[in-house]
């Protein structure tokens, strides 16, 4: 997709993005007034979100004095209003950040869990057949948010400004509503189905309908929890009292199986993230139960012993797929590290691929496994977003309420649209998820348990600078940060619109079988790939909508670009 950024002010602006389909006057005009550069904080700060209206919540954050976590803060609570699909407070994700001052950081586990009451049992019918839908549909397929508690604890951990100031702009735009853009639209008529099945759903339509580009849409219910928050806090509003019983009897109506204590002894977890060096860069990705960065720790350490070119050159894009398949057929053996899981050993994990690297051969594809017909799903699904502020703080936050719109409950009177993420349990060896993920007891289904994640939230540190980026798009996450950090770490230059925007291949071990994005490749780089044995496939669609930063270790200058194959806005 070749799209042009105009840059206004502060601002890059993607050319699909046409102002009258966020446009309402009031919040038009608040937005515009943002278009004003800011010329010495423009310099040294940066956020790249999926939608204009959080990366603005953001800006004005660190414009009011806020710092990298403040704004992180903002930009994910507005997210949640103008981008429900992708994620909000029903759902959860990863946070890393990192503070200037102390160096320190740490990686923010919010991953959704278990309930107490749930057994595997639930997703099986009496002949021991998985019930169709079972894990995306229904009280069931809704797992504990842990969205709120991140967030409260990146507050707690790295904030500086009261709840009051960093939740404002996320009330406004729920309460006065905001004008829906094209993507909005295209994604509510792929899942209107599911929406018009309860009455919290159908509050994402007009009058039951797909609404038309420029459609206002207004969630009071929300707004009011919004408020509730800044008034006693996430963890108190959310997690107990009025709030948390009424998801209590939502989730439950619909067959789910919840109790008030699943959700008062929720904890968002501070994490160790994984850390390792890559030809010089020091990186910083997601820890479990993610299984995004020792996914990236596993390629890239293949990829080390190889000599790359550009990794759009069909030479190095056959080797980087071999690392992918390598990577994502360990991903078998990983799940919740409290349950039992031993810790992964960086040492140990390298003698393992020291034995990987005798197996890929620079000629012909290694044989692994078994071919499958079906696509693999995702590409809109989950959110990501990056900010770096002028003393360095800066977070990479992935967040996710899974499938696109979740489970399509919403909690009656609270307008918190709830996850289906007990679809990332593995039910059971042959079973895949609705990315053609599968899975191993590592990552069975069992009460208060994370299930297994593709989020791949990092920051790459070498002479260049500091790059923070993430991306969403399923288990496409992990070959959409590997190919970007491969496009950092291998040029002198820093360019990140061609990061953001460059063609996207993915391999993920099952199905055996490249996936290339349409019209991204030639037939003549197809060719070369199909010679040296790869069964290629091109995708229906583009995938994915990458976010990423960058602040310069010469002169602190930032800048930053948001995808273009979504409607995000990146400013700097």
């Amino acid at each position: 997709m070749n799209v042009i950024q105009y840059r206004t002010g502060a601002f890059y602006l993607n050319t699909s993005l046409i102002w009258f389909r966020f446009l309402s006057c009031s919040i038009f005009l608040a937005v515009s007034s943002l278009l004003i550069p800011h010329p010495l904080m423009a310099a040294q700060s940066a956020i790249a979100s999926a939608h204009p209206l959080a990366t603005a919540a953001g800006e004005r954050i660190l414009d009011q004095g806020g710092n990298a976590c403040d704004a992180a803060v903002a930009v994910a609570v507005t997210l949640a209003v103008v981008e429900p699909f992708s994620s909000g407070l029903g759902g959860g994700g990863f946070l890393l950040w990192h503070r200037s001052s102390d160096r320190q950081q740490m990686m923010i586990d919010a991953r959704e869990t278990a309930p107490s009451g749930i057994r595997p049992q639930h997703f099986f019918d009496v002949d021991g057949s998985p019930i169709k839908d079972a894990t995306v549909r229904g009280g069931a397929a809704v797992a504990i948010p842990g969205l709120p508690a991140g967030l409260a604890r990146l507050s707690e951990r790295c904030g500086s400004l009261p709840l009051g100031k960093t939740l404002a702009s996320a009330i406004q735009l729920a309460r006065d509503g905001f004008a829906v853009d094209s993507r909005y639209v295209n994604i509510v008529e792929m899942r209107q189905a599911r929406l018009r099945q309860s009455e919290g759903g159908q509050r994402f339509l007009d009058r039951g309908q797909v609404p038309k580009v420029g459609f206002v849409l207004r969630q009071p219910d929300l707004a009011n929890t919004l408020e509730r928050i800044v008034e006693d806090g996430f963890k108190s509003a959310f997690y107990s009292g009025p709030i948390a019983q009424a998801l209590v009897n939502t989730v439950n109506g619909a067959g789910g199986v919840w109790t008030m204590n699943d959700l008062v002894n929720y904890q968002a977890i501070d994490r160790e993230p994984i850390v390792f060096t890559y030809r010089n860069a020091r990186i910083t990705s997601a820890a479990l139960p993610s299984a995004g960065g020792i996914a990236l720790f596993q390629a890239l350490g293949v990829l080390e012993h190889f000599e790359l070119g550009d990794a759009q050159n069909p030479q190095t894009a056959h080797l980087v797929v071999e690392a992918l398949r390598y990577a994502f057929r360990d991903r078998w053996r990983l799940g919740d590290p409290d349950f039992g899981l031993p810790p992964i050993s960086k040492d140990l994990e390298k003698i393992k691929l020291n034995q990987y690297v005798k197996n890929v051969s620079p000629d012909r594809v290694s044989a692994l496994e078994s071919l499958d017909e079906s696509p693999i799903s995702g590409g809109d699904h989950t959110t990501h977003f990056s900010v770096i502020d002028s003393a360095g703080n800066r977070v990479a936050a992935t967040l996710t309420i899974n499938l696109l719109f979740g489970s399509g409950l919403v909690g009656q009177g609270t307008g918190v649209l709830l996850n289906n993420e007990m679809d990332d349990f593995t039910l059971r060896g042959d079973i895949a998820n609705s990315f053609k993920l599968k899975g191993g007891v590592a990552n069975g289904v069992a009460p208060g348990k994370r299930p297994l994640s593709s989020m791949t939230p990092t920051f790459i540190e070498d002479e260049k600078g500091v790059l923070v980026l993430g991306a969403p798009g399923g288990s496409r996450i992990i070959s959409q940060v590997l190919l970007a950090s491969l496009n950092y770490i291998h040029n002198n230059e820093v360019d990140l619109r061609r990061m953001v925007s460059m063609p996207r291949y993915h391999h993920q071990f099952w199905p055996d079988r490249l996936e290339l994005e349409p019209n991204g490749y030639s037939s003549e780089w197809v060719k070369k790939l199909e010679d040296k044995g790869h069964r290629v496939q091109f995708g229906v669609r583009p995938w994915g909508n990458l976010q990423a930063v960058f602040q310069s270790s010469k002169n602190a200058n930032a800048q930053a670009a948001s995808d273009p194959r979504g409607s995000g806005l990146a400013w700097y």
